[in-house]
């Protein structure tokens, strides 16, 4: 139930009467009307736009809608107040029932309160981590791995058809030189001593990796040279990478339902596939590009090279799709991949790229665009870096160093709930701090913590009430009196719950999970906040001495929020806590 909706709906339909009593034109568009909180909770309920959109269309003064509609809207049962404010809004005031019957509603439909059928079973494919196979994930990925898959389950919540999808970078040089690395660590696990070069990885990840080798071939591919080796030691390498990759994954609770290799691309004439479907278009020619100003990029050439007319779809630039020399650019099987996801009939692309890939974005919405005739849409999310502190000290990271803190660093410390919910106390592409110290504080500061014990302070009402003897069941609870929550601070926090199925669609609208986290903080709070007035003021207890009638519509409150702060914790991929230690 969607209340929002719901009253927005009254709203169409007390105008539809209105046109069909003259009062209004009858070519009057009235999807831009909305009903939602006011900006100031003093002014009432729930605000509407409808006259203000609708004057210069209909020809008439804003506020003579207003009027008109305020008054047919207060022969509803539920508006017991339709207040014309300013140039034309309209505050609505809703009946305490209205409000009431939410936490019914609730109980009755558990943690699928606030499902929407948004996505109307679209097919979304939400590609994320997609970190290259040459080590494990570090602090970076693993922001982008907790947004991706609460993004991927917010949508799923939103009823869209979901696909999780892990992009394995193994079709680069990067593989290369992580097996030559690999082959290095081999080397010393036979008794030679070695040097890394620079642009290697000397990082202790890859010592096991080495001793295998040693394990499985002796000291046979010493000395030999490196067109005997670096194929088999490349494919080891990555698959081992990959699985350790997986395994951190799974600790941090993310499961991918696709791994797409690059390296599929090469070779099996996919790439060349997709060149042919936009030189079909004619996408695709030959030219040399103006010289960039700064920075030259690394698939500049001051020659002819193969083109993509990317400009024609919104990009500020052509770009090479093929070098000079025959070869392919890196951007030739990125596009060949797309291509694939498009041929998927996927109805929504979305790619969550690190912070550094903002220069990327234009370019791939523009392949997508061209691939499908703009017919399916991309959206790309970036992830701002996170910047990690410990007793007030900075950690610093370096891959190539070898230095850098794992995903597994976090999640050993901290926990993967914490991690998670930490992880989208910001909005994606704002820069992140997380103290080790501050996450685990308990305390109102400590969003996760705040949520967490919301949920098992509910937890503990409803055990302390089956100690006395009340009946706590949900069933039990949604037939009870709910009329006894007329207390300000209980309507109050009926109405924060109304707004969860309201905030799954605009979150899901956005593309932007972080809003869940915010909500659930925003939830817990005001629920603390009642649990506090409730030890001055002994009618707000959740459990009144002697009377299981009260207790019980109490409880039902109670048990209300922990419904929905769990039903958002699963979005999140957060356990919700059933007690504090």
């Amino acid at each position: 139930m969607n209340l929002f909706a719901e009253i927005r709906h009254l709203i169409i339909a007390t105008l539809e009467q209105m046109v069909a009593q003259d009062a209004l034109p009858a070519t009057l568009n009235f999807d831009p009307i909305t009903a939602e909180p006011p900006r100031d909770a003093a002014h009432g309920d729930m605000a509407t736009n409808a006259a203000m959109v609708l004057a210069k269309p209909a020809g008439m003064k804003p506020r003579d809608i207003a009027e008109a509609l305020a008054a047919q809207l207060q022969n509803d049962p539920r508006i017991t107040s339709a207040e014309v404010a300013g140039p034309g809004f309209i505050n609505l005031r809703l009946a305490p029932s209205v409000w009431q019957n939410v936490a019914r509603q609730v109980l009755n439909q558990g943690t699928d309160f606030g499902r929407a059928i948004l996505g109307a079973g679209q097919r979304v494919n939400v590609e994320y981590v997609s970190a290259n196979p040459t080590g494990p994930l570090h602090v970076g990925h693993t922001r982008g791995a907790v947004f991706g898959d609460a993004l991927a389950s917010l949508l799923d919540f939103a009823g869209y058809d979901v696909t999780r999808e892990y992009y394995i970078n193994d079709g680069g040089a990067q593989v290369d030189v992580l097996a030559r690395s690999v082959y290095l660590r081999y080397l010393e696990a036979n008794g030679k001593e070695v040097a890394f070069p620079d642009g290697t990885y000397p990082g202790d990840y890859l010592i096991p990796l080495g001793e295998a080798l040693a394990k499985m071939y002796g000291d046979k591919l010493v000395d030999q040279p490196e067109s005997e080796w670096l194929d088999h030691i490349r494919d080891f390498a990555t698959d081992a990478m990959m699985n350790l990759i997986r395994e951190d994954l799974a600790a941090l609770g993310v499961e991918m339902d696709v791994f797409y290799s690059e390296k599929s691309l090469y070779g099996t004439g996919q790439i060349e596939a997709a060149i042919a479907s936009l030189e079909a278009k004619g996408l695709i020619y030959e030219g040399v590009l103006e010289p960039p100003k700064g920075k030259k990029p690394e698939d500049w050439e001051p020659r002819e090279q193969t083109l993509f007319k990317s400009t024609e779809h919104g990009d500020d630039v052509d770009r090479p799709v093929k070098k000079s020399d025959g070869s392919w650019t890196y951007f030739a099987p990125d596009i060949a991949y797309h291509y694939d996801k498009v041929s998927r009939d996927f109805d929504m692309l979305i790619d969550v790229f690190g912070a550094d890939h903002g220069g990327y974005v234009k370019r791939m919405k523009a392949a997508v665009s061209a691939l499908s005739d703009g017919h399916v849409p991309l959206d790309i999310k970036l992830t701002q870096l996170v910047k990690l502190f410990k007793n007030g000290e900075p950690f610093k990271m370096s891959k190539r160093a070898g230095t850098f803190v794992t995903l597994r660093d976090v999640v050993d410390q901290v926990g993967p709930d914490v991690t998670r919910f930490v992880m989208l106390t910001r909005k994606n592409d704002a820069m992140l701090d997380f103290d080790f110290d501050k996450v685990l504080e308990q305390s109102r500061e400590n969003p996760v913590f705040y949520v967490q014990y919301a949920h098992a302070r509910v937890a503990s009402i409803l055990r302390k009430a089956q100690e006395a003897g009340v009946e706590i069941a949900d069933a039990t609870l949604m037939d009870a009196d709910l009329t006894k929550l007329d207390h300000d601070a209980e309507l109050g926090l009926l109405r924060k719950l109304a707004e969860w199925p309201r905030l799954v669609e605009t979150a899901a609208r956005s593309n932007e999970p972080h809003r869940v986290a915010f909500y659930l903080y925003e939830l817990a709070s005001d629920f603390h906040s009642l649990y506090h007035l409730g030890r001055s003021e002994d009618g707000l207890r959740a459990l009144q001495e002697g009377d299981a009638a009260t207790s019980q519509a109490k409880i039902a409150l109670s048990r209300a929020v922990a419904i929905v702060i769990a039903a958002g914790l699963g979005i999140l991929g957060v356990t919700p806590a059933q007690e504090m230690r």
